[in-house]
């Protein structure tokens, strides 16, 4: 019989639908059963694409004896971290404080009030490596909870001390300085890995948000060795296994320090995030690698990633019919016998060696840059890159036939709206008019089925929409419609984004604690009200609300707006100076804040050629903190930037202006380009 999780939508949980556990989602029925029981609670934290889940649930979950003990001694709660981050976030907490580090699966053991007092992350079936089997664990648990009550009680009181610092009153560190932002740049240089770009060793993820604050960095400062640091790191990721050489995406980590062996499940928010940055590093140095990576994977976002409605879901499993990987690997003798005569020169291209280098097979990857893998395999760049394309697009269709890893639909409002925000700075950049429908169409469906009275939710799966949004899904989505507003000037993005803004603050900044916390004043009150703030896989709420208000108050000139996101930022200014590799994406908030924002106003016909020419200039430059406009001069429009500017010599006309002061208005591209290199460097522009 399936259990209560068969109701569920995740299709996490539903994988669990079967288990002989008795699971229960979160939610009423389970902890007030557990409190009229007097039962400890298991709960059990986990994500669709998680590897190590399938791996416990498998060894565990679907064992009958485990399942008994668990039934006899708790209430088993099994939670899709995806879903309720506000869950997984304090839990989260009480592991790291227990044992060091965390990760998921996650197992925590509960009170029936819900405060932790044990817990970890997997547990294998029999011992192993020094780590006690899931059975001795729930034993030993059982018999703590039964028979040393006061013991586990007084270890919880202590865990819950963890919570306090999210109720403090935040305090401002002081007024932000560029000295802040030297501090966190030369010890992001000291954990570099120049070798094979990234930070640090493995298991080794793509540092997006640090890698934007060194591009902004570069862009302002002219630091050589800041872009040589994002150039290098997106280079080596790109040409890596953790790369999808055939189809396109990278997957969410490796497990080796030079990106070759990934940890094969993909998900949305790093491709989101991986996207935007390659857009801003394509702008930066027009490099074609990059463009090439970065429209192959909005293309794969489009294929494979897409809901028929235009929304976006959540991930791509690691694992196919049982086995890591499998889904993306080849043999050597596969290659040859389905690309012919262009077998070697691909081999030699994408490294593939007898016996593989995962498994007994091969992940795809780049040893070495084109030119050298032409004049190994004896043809010219151009003919090289004719065979390459051929043998993708025969693997593509032969893989497309294989058994595929589960794909979990679920669409999260918070990492649609990062995809929004990539896929639309993707299509204003190269001009793709595909990317820009893809845009419009998953716009529409977040506004339509997720948004409502500035409220977004979290979740939908499957017609259904549900779970109330947190604060990173209000302020992801907003700016996901403010980047679409820069792509089709439609001003009705822009009143979107502002009601979604203002609901933010309505309904999650805290006048006491003068701060925003993740879940909002209506939410159900569970152990703590989270509020984390640090920028880890995904930028966290606090950072995307402080870009989104920094953003809005810009092109709505309000003051308001400003003053709350920069007394977020004094607020951090020391953890950010502290650990800058937990702040990338504040960091780069930070930076505009500093140094100001770029203020681009168009005013002009949208179709005549001179706007389109001025559109184009823009969108071809990186620009940091750019905040851009358009649309016809003389008219009332919501969009502040735009007000009082008139057609220079009857054509349309560009407006570049930083720090209330502006630059000549200008009706040539070339003219334009100029004006933007100058005001992207340190020193204030020219005054009209």
């Amino acid at each position: 019989m399936p259990n209560r999780l068969a109701q569920e939508t995740s299709p996490y949980l539903l994988q669990h639908a079967e288990n002989p556990v008795d699971w229960f989602p979160w939610g009423p029925e389970a902890l007030e059963k557990a409190k009229r029981e007097d039962k400890p609670i298991l709960l059990s934290i986990g994500y669709a694409a998680c590897h190590w889940c399938h791996v416990m649930a498998h060894e565990s979950f679907e064992d009958e004896e485990t399942a008994s003990l668990m039934n006899d001694n708790f209430v088993n709660i099994k939670v899709d971290r995806e879903e309720r981050p506000d869950l997984d976030g304090i839990y989260m907490q009480a592991v790291q404080a227990m044992s060091g580090h965390g990760g998921w699966p996650m197992t925590m053991f509960l009170l029936p009030d819900g405060s932790p007092f044990y817990g970890g992350t997997y547990f294998p079936a029999d011992d192993r490596h020094g780590i006690p089997s899931f059975r001795k664990v729930l034993q030993a648990v059982s018999d703590a909870y039964a028979e040393r009550r006061e013991g586990v009680t007084q270890s919880a009181e202590q865990l819950r001390k963890i919570y306090e610092s999210n109720i403090t009153a935040a305090r401002s560190g002081g007024t932000l300085s560029p000295q802040m932002l030297e501090i966190a740049y030369k010890a992001l240089t000291g954990r570099y890995d120049a070798s094979n770009g990234g930070f640090g060793g493995a298991p080794k993820f793509p540092a997006t948000m640090v890698l934007d604050f060194l591009l902004r960095y570069w862009k302002r400062t002219g630091g050589g060795e800041a872009l040589e640091m994002v150039v290098n790191s997106f280079r080596k990721m790109a040409r890596g296994g953790i790369y999808d050489q055939i189809g396109g995406g990278f997957a969410r980590y490796s497990v080796d320090a030079a990106w070759l062996v990934p940890h094969f499940e993909k998900m949305l928010y790093d491709n989101a995030l991986l996207t935007r940055l390659g857009v801003h590093l394509w702008q930066a140095t027009r490099d074609e690698e990059v463009k090439r990576v970065v429209v192959e994977t909005v293309m794969w976002l489009e294929r494979e990633m897409t809901s028929p409605q235009g929304g976006f879901y959540s991930s791509l499993d690691a694992d196919s019919e049982g086995h890591e990987g499998k889904f993306y690997v080849w043999s050597e003798e596969e290659l040859g016998s389905l690309l012919g005569a262009d077998a070697r020169t691909f081999k030699t291209y994408y490294g593939v060696v007898p016996g593989g280098n995962f498994e007994g097979k091969s992940i795809l990857h780049v040893p070495v840059d084109p030119a050298s893998a032409a004049a190994r395999a004896g043809v010219d760049v151009g003919t090289l890159g004719e065979i390459l394309t051929r043998a993708r697009r025969i693997l593509l269709d032969v893989r497309s036939k294989r058994v595929w890893p589960g794909r979990d639909e679920k669409i999260l409002a918070s990492w649609n709206g990062l995809a929004l925000r990539g896929v639309a700075t993707a299509a204003r950049a190269f001009d793709r008019d595909d990317f820009a429908k893809l845009a419009i169409r998953n716009a529409e469906f977040l506004a339509r089925e997720m948004v409502s009275a500035g409220r977004v939710m979290r979740s939908h799966k499957d017609g259904v929409t549900r779970i109330s949004g947190f604060l990173d899904d209000h302020a992801a989505v907003a700016l996901g419609f403010l980047a679409l507003y820069e792509l089709t000037f439609d001003e009705g993005w822009v009143r979107r984004a502002r009601e979604i803004a203002d609901a933010m603050i309505e309904w999650f900044w805290d006048d006491e604690v003068g701060a925003f916390f993740d879940t909002a004043r209506d939410a159900e009150q569970l152990i703590t009200r989270p509020r984390d703030v640090t920028d880890n896989a995904i930028p966290s709420g606090t950072s995307l609300a402080v870009d989104l208000l920094l953003q809005l108050a810009e092109l709505q000139h309000d003051s308001e707006y400003r003053r709350r996101a920069v007394f977020a930022l004094e607020s951090l200014a020391e953890p950010m100076l502290r650990f800058p590799t937990a702040f990338g994406h504040l960091l780069g908030c930070a930076d505009m804040e500093l140094f100001g924002a770029i203020e681009v106003a168009l005013v002009g016909e949208r179709e005549s050629a001179g706007f389109q020419s001025l559109e184009r200039a823009v969108a071809q430059h990186y620009v940091p903190s750019l905040v851009f406009a358009g649309g016809p001069p003389g008219e009332s429009h919501l969009v502040k930037l735009l007000e009082e500017r008139l057609l220079f010599d009857g054509q349309a006309t560009a407006y570049v202006c930083r720090g209330y002061t502006c630059d000549k208005p200008v009706t040539d591209a070339d003219a334009l380009s100029e004006q933007l290199e100058s005001a992207a460097k340190t020193g204030a522009v020219a005054t009209a």
